[in-house]
């Protein structure tokens, strides 16, 4: 396996779910400063993140080895699930790719497919960059050779097709993580998280997705919007968490800090989800 695949080793190791966040401002010092927060993964967002959709790899491949140099795991969720976007990802040097909105175990099969060096895929070799990305680094032939078994491909579960068909993606070969996002997961099964409030219909539609992931042998993770709701989600059993979004935190932080300066009450936990 690749070395320095903080993510990969997390899950190896399973001894306790890995901690990540999400950088959505573009900029290699914010990529540094949640890489530094003691987490295993920063998740540069091109799908809602400020991180240029267009020309997504300006901003994307300044993140990727800023966020690798401090040891840890680069994953990128790109804005949809288009062959190139993916070979782009991973030419970067992410140590995994997240695709939002799945729908089908058919769809499932292409991203892998796009995701995989031949035989297990069509992926083309010869990004200088990708390989940097790694500790030690290595040489182009290792990587090849060892690519496929150490990134990681992730797909959101979050429509309804995607929900009846949990099971079958779950069982998808090359498909190493479900991820769940549950404001998209609740709207699209209608169930939307309305002030932070998750419906009874949204918790079991969850648990469902975990229980076909654990089943398969695959990974299953959750956004979380604050620390109390990633501690909640690790105890159930998921894997992967984020607990935090850089963008939530520093509208968080300022609240908090100007209503001591006003003296008035704190901000609840969670920004403006």
């Amino acid at each position: 396996m690749l070395q320095g695949c903080v993510l990969k080793d997390a899950f190896v190791k399973n001894e306790a779910p890995s901690i990540g966040v999400w950088q959505t401002l573009p900029g290699q010092n914010v990529s540094r400063i949640l890489a530094r927060a003691g987490v295993d993964w920063v998740m540069v967002d091109c799908e809602h993140g400020n991180i240029d959709a267009i020309d997504v790899d300006a901003a994307m491949h300044e993140a990727v080895p800023a966020i690798a140099s401090c040891g840890v795991s680069p994953l990128v969720r790109i804005p949809d699930m288009q062959g190139w976007m993916i070979k782009r990802a991973l030419d970067a040097g992410a140590h995994g790719i997240l695709i939002p909105l799945l729908r089908s175990a058919e769809e499932a099969k292409k991203i892998v497919a796009a995701a995989k060096f031949p035989p297990q895929g069509r992926r083309g070799l010869g990004s200088p960059f990708a390989m940097e990305r790694f500790s030690p680094v290595p040489s182009m032939t290792e990587y090849l050779q060892q690519a496929n078994d150490s990134l990681l491909t992730m797909v959101q579960i979050e429509t309804k097709e995607a929900l009846d068909a949990v099971e079958e993606i779950a069982a998808v070969p090359g498909i190493d993580v479900l991820f769940i996002g549950p404001f998209d997961l609740g709207n699209n099964i209608g169930h939307p998280i309305l002030d932070g409030v998750m419906k009874p219909e949204l918790e079991q539609a969850i648990d469902r997705i975990l229980d076909a992931t654990n089943k398969a042998g695959k990974k299953c993770g959750f956004f979380a919007t604050s620390g109390e709701q990633a501690r909640k989600y690790g105890d159930k059993g998921f894997h992967m968490i984020s607990a935090a979004l850089d963008t939530t935190l520093l509208q968080a932080s300022l609240d908090t800090s100007l209503s001591a300066a006003r003296g008035q009450e704190g901000p609840k936990a969670g920004g403006r989800y």
